[in-house]
């Protein structure tokens, strides 16, 4: 049977006449990567709010890590890590100061707190720099260190608002590293964020926000696949032969092809549907007609919408569209 880190139902929440939230439900099972996807004003943030106890919604309940976050929210901040947009650190102190105060804060006094700020120093990479002031490091070595403070109690469930924002890219791959070896762990993550990629690549489940609802969830590849629009592309040996391949993909798919004769290349939709591999199968089978037909190839291969598009198709209008 599965275990939520995280279980919320109908979640509202409004500021005057702006509804934030609008009856959010969501369960994210621990030991996993919840990704919250959605554009400016979706949301997002004050989901996260209400999850870290920070904010308390106007309707619904919410649990986290077993706690419910409205009646036992002091124990529940013990069980909660937390890296906002904006890195939350003490520029004048040095990174090692600020990861033992941060040890203070949660009552870890003494040689515990010495001991947890040499251990995140390291598992950070940021023990060669631990004595210097934090107004010192580079932004992606900030944002480490707000990682390492969310982590002073290793709490079971982590809330990252989008972490990487305005780092470079080695970093941010850097920080991927550290977010999934945390999850091997069996820290259960909450991830806001503006980059797909970074969804696609490290989220094992995906909420859309559209407008304070929740217009899709699933996985990542789930969410792809509702989308449909599947498409396969080919590359002509020669440019004559257009016509004919063009007979043959819209034989097989029902689809009129694009077609860039000039350049020998045609693009057909592949009609969605539940089966996963139904485009796999277009492919075969295209490929083997145009063999048949004497039509060489250059190259053939099936490209799944992206995780851009798909945001794109639930956040274009205000309600969003449904997996």
């Amino acid at each position: 049977m599965t275990t939520y880190a995280v279980e919320a139902s109908g979640l509202t929440k409004r500021f005057r006449r702006k509804v934030a939230l609008d009856r959010v439900d969501l369960r994210v099972p621990e030991g996993t990567i919840c990704g919250l996807l959605g554009p400016n004003g979706a949301g997002k943030t004050t989901m996260v709010r209400i999850l870290a106890t920070l904010l308390l919604p106007d309707s619904g309940t919410a649990r986290v890590a077993g706690l419910d976050i409205a009646t036992r929210a002091a124990e529940a901040r013990f069980r909660i890590g937390l890296a906002g947009q904006y890195a939350a650190v003490d520029e004048i102190l040095s990174g090692r100061t600020n990861l033992r105060m941060f040890g203070r804060l949660y009552h870890l006094y003494g040689p515990a707190a010495r001991r947890r700020a040499d251990d995140l120093l390291e598992r950070f990479g940021l023990t060669d720099a631990a004595d210097r002031p934090v107004k010192t490091y580079s932004g992606g070595m900030r944002r480490r260190l707000d990682l390492a403070a969310s982590l002073i109690v290793a709490p079971p469930v982590l809330f990252l608002d989008e972490p990487t924002t305005g780092i470079d890219p080695g970093t941010r791959l850097e920080i991927w590293d550290m977010v999934t070896d945390l999850v091997r762990d069996g820290t259960t993550v909450i991830l806001t964020t503006q980059y797909l990629d970074e969804a696609d690549r490290l989220a094992d489940q995906i909420a859309v926000l559209n407008q304070g609802r929740v217009a899709a969830a699933g996985t990542p590849l789930q969410l792809k696949t509702a989308l449909g629009g599947a498409r396969v592309d080919v590359v002509l040996r020669d440019r004559t032969q257009a016509s004919s391949a063009a007979l043959v993909l819209k034989e097989v798919t029902g689809n009129e092809p694009e077609m860039a004769a000039s350049e020998g290349r045609l693009s057909v939709d592949i009609a969605a549907g539940p089966d996963p591999a139904a485009g796999a199968r277009a492919l075969i089978r295209i490929a083997t007609d145009l063999t048949s037909f004497g039509v060489g190839l250059d190259d053939i291969g099936l490209r799944q919408p992206t995780l851009d598009e798909v945001f794109l198709h639930l956040t274009r209008t205000p309600e969003g569209v449904a997996a």
